[in-house]
């Protein structure tokens, strides 16, 4: 016989979140399932890479604007998502979990990364609106997915551009 993962609620996972046990560990919530989200330099080197140039575009352009990291989770639908990188226009919230979809969440692929929970996730965001990145440090390539548009594959040679924000460019090379 297999063992079926543990499938809970989310106001369940809510309490689960605040429990003393987990304060200094990172956790998402897909599919009803409870994920430990680990995270390796590379990833992290990557996503503030990322993170830098759309927060100095920000600054540079005085647009009102938030960049947010792994630390905080989204509301996605009934499910709560760690994103490597988010930029929204909404206020953050000091609230463990922000009720308010980011506009763009950028990805970076780990080897630990499992490429179900990856699609579901894309899925979901695609759903409430939100474009995604994902990038692949292995091939150093990244994949956008837009709302109603589908997806496209970027190579090292290529540029990021975010509709959301006219004039952002990001060389895909600059974040590998």
């Amino acid at each position: 016989m297999v063992a079926q993962p543990h499938v809970m609620t989310a106001e369940q996972f809510d309490e689960f979140l605040h429990r003393p046990e987990n304060a200094d560990r990172d956790f998402e919530f897909i599919a009803g399932e409870i994920i430990e989200v680990p995270s390796n330099t590379q990833s992290s080197e990557i996503a503030i890479t990322i993170a830098a140039y759309f927060k100095m575009y920000l600054i540079q352009n005085q647009i009102d604007g938030h960049v947010t990291g792994e630390a905080g989770l989204y509301r996605i639908g009934d499910e709560r998502y760690a994103q490597d990188v988010a930029f929204k226009r909404t206020p953050t919230t000091t609230e463990h979990v922000d009720p308010n979809p980011p506009e763009l969440v950028i990805e970076v692929v780990s080897p630990s990364d499992d490429p179900r929970l990856l699609s579901i996730k894309i899925s979901n965001y695609l759903a409430v609106g939100t474009t995604v990145w994902v990038a692949y440090p292995a091939d150093q390539r990244v994949v956008t997915h837009v709302p109603g548009k589908g997806a496209t594959i970027l190579s090292a040679d290529d540029t990021l551009t975010y509709a959301g924000l006219p004039g952002f460019e990001l060389p895909v090379k600059n974040i590998f």
